[in-house]
């Protein structure tokens, strides 16, 4: 399969001017001169780069011949940020949904020779270029939403040649599309067939083959294990976090989805980047989450697909201040969302987050998810030119409708993917 030819962002125009009438999100903008809430906002942009943040009548002279663009009192936000992605795979598993609404459970499925084994056989199967044609259009339809930078992990391939496969799609993605790509190695996802009853062996493989190996080639940005009954014990999760320990790259980690296995204390005590899922997350795991600056990324999505019963503890992680992002999980198992306000919606309405609770886990805490805090999610100087405008009168709106894509104006890495 050849992808299809796809215009890039370099083609989009500039956005480097003067945008003014914007109305910023309350609490999602960080202005150099203070704003009082509601009022009209400029933003200008030189370079691709944010250089001032303010209100409209007070833009430095320095900039007056630049462009101006009317945001004729849009609602601004940061660029969205989906940090919890498995977007490049071969295949999809709808017979597993069926199955799973006549009875059997996330477990029985993968026992049974589904789940996230058969996502590794259609990948293995397919080329490179096969699997950047099938990415494509779900990319494209989270960044159509507002999303100005992803994670995108690997775990679908489970041997060198397949997860390097990969994770240059996710390369060639960003590249492409002209959006933040952020690259994770999931190495440690399951046991493929070929080490079944072998799992220190695959662990070992993980560990001082395929992880250096893919570092060297500079496609690996942070590591990431699924730890649990049905994956790899906390001794393995450990010893891949001292394997990217050993090479300088933060981890992150699939923890405490279907049970308490403890990998949350586990990943902070290595200073993981974020911890995800986390339904069966104990206050011991809060605690040291909180200490370690970690972040808790909410996956709504998969929550609803399994038809969970069991709450991730919000109440805990609001009273300690751990940080909540809020992501899609997309992946063909069970999470196979292309929306990330869907997902705002859903951590409302499912896990009880207020809306801006829900607005900061899909902007500022989950660039703090991927180690971008520095970078995106906040309009401010310094920062690459990634904001949307949209047609709301109120913020809550943005979590309150779902099933279309509203964004009017998307700013991202300084072009003008959308609107004008």
């Amino acid at each position: 399969m050849t992808p299809t030819t796809i215009p890039t962002l370099q083609s989009h125009p500039s956005a480097d001017g003067i945008w003014i009438g914007m109305r910023p999100a309350p609490d999602l903008c960080i202005a150099d001169v203070p704003v009082p809430q509601g009022a009209t906002t400029c933003v200008v942009v030189q370079g691709g780069t944010v250089q001032w943040v303010g209100p409209q009548d007070a833009w430095p002279a320095a900039w007056n011949a630049l462009p101006r663009f009317d945001a004729r009192g849009a609602l601004a936000t940061p660029g969205l940020v989906d940090c919890h992605t498995h977007l490049v795979y071969g295949g999809q598993r709808a017979n597993e949904f069926a199955m799973r609404l006549a009875g059997a459970t996330y477990e029985e499925v993968a026992r049974a020779g589904g789940g996230i084994v058969s996502s590794v056989r259609a990948t293995r199967e397919a080329s490179e270029d096969e699997l950047f044609a099938l990415a494509l259009p779900r990319l494209q339809a989270l960044l159509d939403e507002g999303v100005c930078s992803i994670e995108i992990k690997s775990g679908y391939g489970l041997a060198l040649d397949h997860e390097r496969k990969q994770l240059r799609v996710a390369r060639r993605l960003g590249e492409a599309l002209g959006v933040t790509v952020r690259t994770t190695f999931l190495g440690a996802h399951a046991l493929p067939p070929e080490y079944a009853g072998r799992s220190q062996d695959y662990t070992d493989l993980v560990c001082n083959e395929m992880l250096p190996a893919l570092a060297a080639e500079g496609l690996v940005d942070a590591v990431d294990v699924f730890c649990e009954r049905i994956a790899f014990t906390l001794a393995e999760t450990e010893q891949v976090f001292q394997a990217a320990r050993a090479l300088g790259i933060p981890v992150k980690l699939h923890a405490e989805q279907l049970s308490d296995m403890g990998g949350a204390a586990l990943a902070a005590r290595y200073g993981a980047l974020s911890c995800d899922h986390i339904e069966h997350l104990s206050q011991a795991g809060i605690d040291a989450m909180k200490q370690a600056g970690t972040v808790a990324v909410l996956l709504p999505g998969a929550y609803y697909t399994l038809r969970d019963t069991h709450l991730p503890p919000i109440a805990a992680l609001r009273e300690a201040g751990v940080p909540m992002a809020v992501s899609t999980d997309h992946n063909p198992g069970t999470s196979p969302a292309l929306s990330l306000l869907l997902m705002a919606n859903m951590a409302c309405t499912l896990f009880r987050l207020t809306v801006p609770e829900a607005l900061a886990g899909i902007t500022t805490h989950g660039a703090r998810a991927l180690g971008l805090q520095d970078t995106h999610g906040l309009i401010a100087s310094g920062r690459p030119a990634n904001f949307v405008l949209w047609p709301f009168a109120d913020a809550a709106e943005l979590a309150y409708w779902f099933g279309h894509k509203p964004a009017r104006t998307i700013v991202r890495q300084g072009r003008i993917a959308k609107g004008a």
